[in-house]
Order: C-alpha cells, then structure tokens, then sequence
C-alpha cells in the first residue's frame, strides 16, 4: 500500500534525474534556513507563491524574511512574497530563506558589497563583479594561504568573523601554464594590465616573471627586459623584498650597471641580474604585486 511518503513528487529527485516533476502535487521541495540545513517540505500547490513557501517552513510573519530560489547553475534569484514560481519548470534545486532584517558585507575585486542574505553563490558573485561566468573564475582570499576557487553553485558564508574577500580572473592559462603561486587578485591585476607573465616554482623558491616589461625612455641599452619577482612563503601577508631582470641592463651611453645592481641570481634556468632594492613598507591584506610593480618601476626611474 502506497504511504504520503511515496506519493510525494520529490523535485530534487527530479532535478537530479533530469526529469520534470508531474503536473499534480503534492510535492517535496528542499528548503533551508540561515544555517544551510535543508529539510524536504511538503508543498501542494505546482505554483507557490513566495508567501506560501516562507510559511511551509513556518517563517512568520513572511513580511520579515526573504526566500532565495537556488537554481542548477549556481544562480540565486530572490522570490518576492506575492510572486509565484512553478515548481514543474527545469533548473530550481531548492530555495533559502533568510531574516529580510540582516544585511552581510563582503568585498569583491576590492569594491565593498551589502548583501541581504549570509550565504552567496560562486555564479552570483561572478553576476555581481559583472564578468562573464564562462571565461572568468572566482576565489575566496585566505590570508597565508593558496586562494580557494569557489565553483559557481558553491554556497560560502558571510555571516563569520571578518569581511571575506573575492577576487575573480581569467581561468584561460597565461604563457607557460603551470601551477598557480599568485593569489586570483594578483593574477587578475597583470592580466589587465595586459602582461604576459608566468608563475614558476624552481626548488624552494617561487616567483613571477613578467616577459616584455617596458623600460623608462632612453634610459637603458634595450627598451624592455623580463622582470622577476620572488614571493616569500606566506607571500601575499609576507611582502616581497628585492627584483630582477634579464637581460642585464646597463644604463643608456654606459657600458656600466647601476648601483646596487651587479650580482647574479640563478632560477628557472637563467642567470638574473639582482637589483638591490628593498622597503619594509608592506601593508597585509591591502599590498600586492601592484605594489611591487610601482617599486620597480620607479627603482628603474632613478637608477644611475
């Protein structure tokens, strides 16, 4: 004998089969409070309003709480209260709800956002950084560690201790390929710039070269060299110190090196020219390889 159980059109089931729910409820729908534990909720109506929904969960009054429909690709789209959604139609996996009063920040590409809700989709941040998802991939910051891809149907919290950090880039390979040993938003920095560079780990060192950068005007023998930056483990809360370049410049009308500028440094197969600079200006969470950039840059300027 068949129980209510059996006879509930379960749409996760369905979701995850490929199939479309049937026309006539009732129905189990996934919904989830502000801690992301999710309990099937019975349903009878194949177009619930919003209101309906917030009230299956018991959220009351509805006027005081929001609900997220969470779609298959990662996508949140919010459910006002007299809106409806047809739980038949492809792509809605379950829905969230949340305190309408609470408001969560987190900052993205280095711009600070006011989000309505304590959890945030990979796929939404991508939306909101207005990037193409296809093309453009999304990491969390962890500070003294590899950044953390987030996949876009992934769900990270904002309601913890702190303000969490984004950054989004290129998931296309830059020259060389190889492993990552920037952080996203450094990456994301040369990338529109427009360098070509490469991360490189050679033994226990690890570092970036950027091919092609260009000189000051008239002030060396070429008018670009690769420059090489090593990172420090801990790197980017540990700062970098001095830089390098091949070829070996020699200032323009000299046959000599600037100053401080004359001692060899072996890596990825090639002799570097050491460029003796160094500042304990570094500021954690805020510098990065723009900072290191400005320093060669104007190192380069007033080299004699």
């Amino acid at each position: 004998m068949a129980t209510l159980t059996d006879e509930l059109e379960d749409i996760a089931t369905c979701v995850r089969e490929g199939r479309r729910p049937c026309e006539h409820g009732p129905y189990r729908v996934l919904i989830g409070d502000a801690d992301l534990r999710f309990d099937g909720k019975r349903i009878d109506d194949p177009v619930p309003t919003g209101r309906q929904l917030l009230h299956a969960t018991g959220a009351r009054p509805a006027e005081e709480h929001l609900i997220f429909q969470v779609l298959r690709d990662g996508d949140l789209e919010e459910l006002r209260l007299d809106e409806t959604t047809d739980l038949r139609a492809a792509g809605i996996e379950r829905f969230l709800v949340f305190r309408s009063a609470e408001s969560f920040r987190l900052e993205l590409d280095g711009r600070v956002i006011e989000w309505g809700a304590p959890v945030i989709s990979g796929r939404v941040l991508k939306r909101l950084a207005g990037v193409d998802p296809k093309t453009y991939g999304i990491w969390l910051e962890v500070r003294g560690e590899e950044d953390r891809p987030i996949d876009d149907g992934e769900l990270v919290r904002l309601d913890k201790p702190g303000l969490e950090r984004f950054f989004t880039g290129t998931v296309t390979s830059t020259e060389g390929g190889g492993e990552h040993v920037l952080p996203a938003r450094d990456r994301r920095y040369l990338d529109e710039r427009g360098l070509t560079f490469r991360e490189v780990r050679d033994g226990a060192q690890c570092g970036v070269i950027i091919s092609g950068y260009a000189l000051p005007q008239d002030r060396f023998q070429v008018p670009t060299a690769d420059i090489l930056i090593l990172l420090p483990r801990g790197y980017p809360d540990a700062r970098p110190d001095m830089f390098y370049s091949v070829p070996w410049l020699k200032l323009s009308g000299s046959e000599g090196f600037p100053r401080a500028a004359n001692q060899p440094l072996q890596f990825d197969g090639q002799r570097w020219q050491r460029w003796s600079r160094h500042s304990s200006e570094w500021r954690p969470g805020a510098d990065g390889i723009w900072t290191m950039l400005k320093r060669v840059d104007a190192a380069l300027a007033v080299a004699a």
